[in-house]
């Protein structure tokens, strides 16, 4: 997939958050236009009135060639539908973007609407730069809970996209073959790891039920379904990582390194995700790995019929997450913020729109889209979508890392990555990742 900063998903209960895949992107996209915002405007420069005027939005998104060729396409729909309205769109693969849009946030010429990711948008929210949307009206479009699970201090700040979800995809047919229960829709974490004791069991030498787990979100989705607070809140202000839960996940895991029931480290740093012979799941190592609604396609084509899904392990309160990680925002400066809002919320709910952007990022947010796609949908497609429908019930919001805590997210797996490797102990690496987590909240509370 398109990020470099997603973490490879080979365990059971890891995300991507980065989630990668989360909305699809990637691809080699020519730019077309610049990022200068439209310069129609009324008295005391205030977005123009009335609704003949004629207005140039100006819109950058990431994404490969077919994300280009049928957003171009809608635009044109929209144009067509009104006549007042043109576009001056730019579009570049992933990396380009996030290059170029800190330059635009500086000079506070961001374009009028912009594709925004959910590993970002705190961070761009906390410097002023989108516009509060919460006046769009998305009822009948978006489900409430997603709503409210997306809001950001009681506001909205992203019109979401399409269906995304974590889950985990195991080998149906594997399974079957061993006489291994089939995983089950809100199992809990207890139901989780004793399912992976007794797969092992029944596995034969060099299978693995699961994989190994050290990354932060992983921890994450355990903690916050026990009830307690994110790692991160308040943009980052807030640090929580509760050492009773830390200790008892990765002792659990320290047995299973123990009892072989996931792979030996070694062969886990080896495995590459969605690659033929080094996937944990499709090279026949594990079975099971994470999944979402956008990367569980690229499984199922190298794994065809034997791919099934459930929702991540829940606790108390719920688990993982079901919601949008990829939206259409508004500039905080743009000066047709009305026009603005009105396309973003077309964006999402006219079907012919919905017919010329298709799947090209992911499952369509409005279930009426949805249906009128459906029948062209392949099976990985609606794999995806089943990992939404079983993981809405019990989600627990997106939780992205903090602004200023992506060095803390690599120390956070390098000390785990020791913790596996039998270097140092789960406690010693508790410390450091806490001492370093706080000092950074401290940090974020004095600005």
């Amino acid at each position: 997939m398109r990020r470099k900063s997603a973490s490879l998903l080979i365990l059971s209960l890891a995300l991507t958050l980065t989630v990668t895949a989360c909305s699809s992107g990637g691809g080699n996209g020519n730019t077309n236009g610049n990022n200068a915002a439209g310069t129609e405007t009324g008295a005391n420069n205030e977005p123009a009135k009335d609704n003949n005027k004629a207005t140039q939005l100006s819109i950058m998104w990431w994404g490969p060639d077919a994300r280009h060729e049928a957003t171009k396409n809608a635009l044109s729909i929209y144009t067509k539908q009104h006549a007042n309205v043109t576009f001056k769109p730019e579009f570049m693969a992933w990396d380009a973007y996030w290059q170029k849009l800190p330059t635009l946030a500086a000079s506070k010429s961001i374009t009028d609407v912009l594709q925004m990711d959910a590993a970002f948008l705190q961070e761009y929210v906390a410097r002023g730069q989108l516009e509060d949307l919460s006046d769009v009206d998305l009822s009948g479009i978006v489900d409430p809970k997603v709503i409210e699970n997306l809001k950001i201090g009681g506001k909205l700040y992203g019109i979401p996209l399409s269906q995304n979800a974590a889950g985990i995809a195991f080998n149906k047919e594997e399974l079957a073959k061993y006489g291994i229960a089939l995983p089950k829709q809100n199992w809990t974490y207890d139901e989780f790891f004793q399912w992976a004791r007794d797969a092992r069991a029944k596995l034969p030498e060099g299978k693995y039920p699961i994989g190994d787990s050290g990354t932060w979100d992983s921890f994450n989705f355990y903690q916050t379904s026990m009830g307690k607070d994110p790692v991160m809140a308040d943009e980052g202000k807030k640090f929580t990582l509760d050492k009773d839960l830390f200790m008892t996940y990765y002792k659990t895991y320290e047995e299973f390194r123990k009892a072989k029931i996931v792979p030996p480290a070694e062969q886990g740093a080896a495995f590459l995700e969605n690659d033929p012979q080094a996937d944990p799941m499709a090279s026949g190592v594990l079975m099971t790995r994470g999944a979402t609604t956008g990367s569980v396609s690229a499984l199922e084509q190298l794994m065809p019929g034997k791919v099934g899904v459930v929702n991540m392990p829940v606790g108390p309160s719920g688990g993982g997450w079901a919601q949008s990680t990829i939206f259409l925002s508004v500039s905080a400066n743009s000066k047709h913020k009305d026009e603005a809002k009105k396309f973003v919320q077309w964006f999402i709910s006219d079907k012919e729109a919905g017919n010329a952007l298709g799947l090209t990022r992911g499952i369509p947010i409005n279930p009426e889209i949805y249906k009128v796609l459906e029948p062209t949908l392949e099976q990985k497609d609606k794999l995806g979508k089943e990992i939404y429908d079983l993981s809405v019930e019990k989600a627990l919001p997106f939780y992205s890392a903090a602004a200023g805590f992506s060095e803390w997210v690599d120390t956070y797996k390098k000390e785990m990555e020791a913790v596996s490797y039998g270097q140092q102990s789960i406690e010693d690496a508790y410390d450091k990742i806490n001492k370093m987590g706080m000092d950074l909240a401290a940090k974020a509370a004095s600005k």
